[in-house]
């Protein structure tokens, strides 16, 4: 006889259901029952939604290492004080990672792993930024829950776990040089991936916590953590220098929006990819359908024409051929919306004129609410581990190209183009609340098709989350979930595109929603595809 207290599949023999969850107090949702936890302690401590998003970003840092941590960056969106106020907080290219010196290293193209990959982290700092600017608790409150997670251990959730794998298998194989060997032991002591249920301890992350926690934020940019950062590049042969850490500042920024069935859809402005969702949404906005069949297929359409758009000129905004606000211009995308038709078609980047990751969402009864992302790019990050802190740091810097004259092309100090996006939802001036779907490049495509579920469907936030996904991935291949409705994808088939039924639920992203009706009553909803929990007070 099996006991229960040993199962540990992801495979479950009936579908899960869940319900949208209610509130007035304060809520938090995110992919982590502890993180959502440590949110919700802090609101209850006197916090604001604002002190709730760095605790649970704190606290994610710490039980789901497989998607963000210390030394990854962060983007926010806060509603506070009557209007709505950006962050980005992502780190540039050290000033000595150059295409010379990604070439020297042996590499025509950006690495995946090791230094040629790192970027300055810039979490941390949107932590200490957002404490200092709107927080009614210290950062060293804030971080006291993720602190004791760390210190005392947690048991790892299922997802978690099944990520943690593929990662350790993944990692046995191409993690062999000397340099990222501090990764196993931080992250796989035992020789292995941590299993469900068992209890994971973090006692160098708690450290480095603390050492935050101490210094409100400084250490990791000015002080010890710092220079702990710069002896591990020299060491092991990478361009990261203490100057590169301490000349780091994340800026707070003016959003973007966009009109879509009368609501306002509010995304960060570049080097982040949220300028792909708005451009698809808009191009939405303009077009009408029949069924969900025709509809899903204009979404499809206006994802790739977003994409070739953003795949082609999206950057630092420094770089950029054009401001930003040039691809949102009613003229040019009325006419890449009249590019859709009823076949799938492969798309190239028009010519404007001028003119992946962890999310969470929190809110609090005085009306503030925030949509906060942070992670570390792929997986774990670039594989290489601060000997003594738990700072497992970003490859982000994979992103950026060594094409001559890229806008995205590689240059020291320098921003690459950014896969995650908080977003926020507004009618009449008035805040409706955050949403945000984590995952590479599947972020974008998965906040049009979640708002879309939401105003074009009439669906409540958790069956939007719920609903199945496409993920767009090249030309007109497209991947489908499994629950897509069989006429859905016959219909898709026969307008030309190339649909794959995809039976895992990794490529199709993973979010959380709260949305705030007009009597003031919170609505929660957290992803079914993750081990997620929307807290309630």
């Amino acid at each position: 006889m099996v006991d229960p207290r040993d199962v540990n599949s992801l495979s479950y023999p009936y579908s899960s259901r869940r319900t949208v969850v209610y509130g007035r107090r304060g809520m938090v949702a995110t992919s982590q029952p502890l993180a959502a936890q440590a949110g919700l302690e802090v609101l209850q401590q006197g916090g604001n939604a604002m002190d709730a998003a760095v605790a649970t970003a704190a606290a994610l840092t710490v039980v789901e290492p497989t998607s963000n941590g210390l030394g990854g960056d962060a983007f926010c969106l806060v509603w506070t004080e009557g209007g709505i106020h950006g962050l980005n907080a992502s780190g540039p290219a050290p000033k000595g990672l150059t295409p010379e010196w990604i070439r020297s290293q042996g590499f025509k193209t950006m690495p995946a792993h090791g230094w040629g990959a790192v970027t300055v982290p810039g979490a941390p700092a949107a932590w200490q930024a957002m404490t200092r600017r709107f927080g009614r608790l210290s950062l060293e409150e804030n971080l006291q829950p993720a602190i004791r997670l760390a210190e005392e251990g947690y048991p790892v959730s299922p997802t978690l776990a099944y990520f943690w794998d593929r990662a350790y298998a993944r990692y046995t194989e191409i993690l062999t040089a000397p340099e990222y060997q501090e990764w196993f032991r931080v992250f796989a002591p035992s020789g292995r991936a941590p299993r469900p249920g068992e209890v994971f301890y973090a006692p160098d992350h708690a450290k480095t916590l603390k050492r935050l926690a101490r210094t409100d934020g400084d250490a990791f940019y000015r002080g010890e953590i710092a220079e702990a950062i710069a002896t591990f590049a020299r060491a092991s042969g990478g361009t990261m220098t203490v100057e590169d850490l301490a000349s780091f500042q994340p800026e707070w920024v003016t959003p973007l929006s966009v009109s879509y069935r009368d609501y306002d859809v509010w995304e960060l402005p570049p080097n982040g990819q949220g300028l792909v969702a708005l451009m698809a949404l808009k191009m939405l906005d303009l077009m009408k359908a029949s069924d969900e069949e025709e509809r899903t297929h204009q979404k499809i359409e206006a994802v790739k024409i977003a994409f070739a758009d953003a795949f082609r000129y999206l950057a630092d905004p420094s770089s950029m051929p054009w401001p930003v606000e040039t691809l949102l211009q009613d003229g040019y995308i009325r006419e890449r919306a009249h590019l859709i038709g009823d076949q799938a078609q492969i798309r190239t980047a028009g010519r404007p004129m001028p003119g992946g990751t962890v999310y969470l969402c929190t809110a609090d009864d005085s009306g503030n609410m925030v949509s906060f992302i942070q992670s570390n790019y792929a997986g774990f990050g670039s594989g290489l581990v601060v000997p003594g802190t738990g700072i497992a740091l970003q490859n982000r810097g994979h992103l950026f190209s060594l094409e001559e004259g890229h806008p995205n092309q590689l240059e020291p100090g320098k921003r690459p183009y950014h896969t995650i996006i908080p977003g926020f939802v507004t009618r009449h001036g008035k805040p409706i609340g955050p949403f945000g779907v984590m995952g590479g490049y599947m972020q974008p495509q998965g906040h049009a098709q979640v708002i879309a579920n939401v105003l074009d469907r009439a669906l409540n936030p958790q069956a939007a989350l719920d609903a199945p996904r496409f993920y767009w991935a090249v030309d007109n291949q497209v991947k489908v979930e499994a629950h897509m409705p069989e006429e859905i994808i016959a219909g898709l088939r026969r307008r030309g595109h190339e649909v794959e039924v995809v039976p895992e639920f990794g490529p199709f992203g993973r979010g959380e929603i709260i949305w705030r009706r007009d009597d003031g009553v919170l609505m929660g909803a957290t992803e079914p595809r993750a081990d997620g929990q929307v807290a309630v007070w």
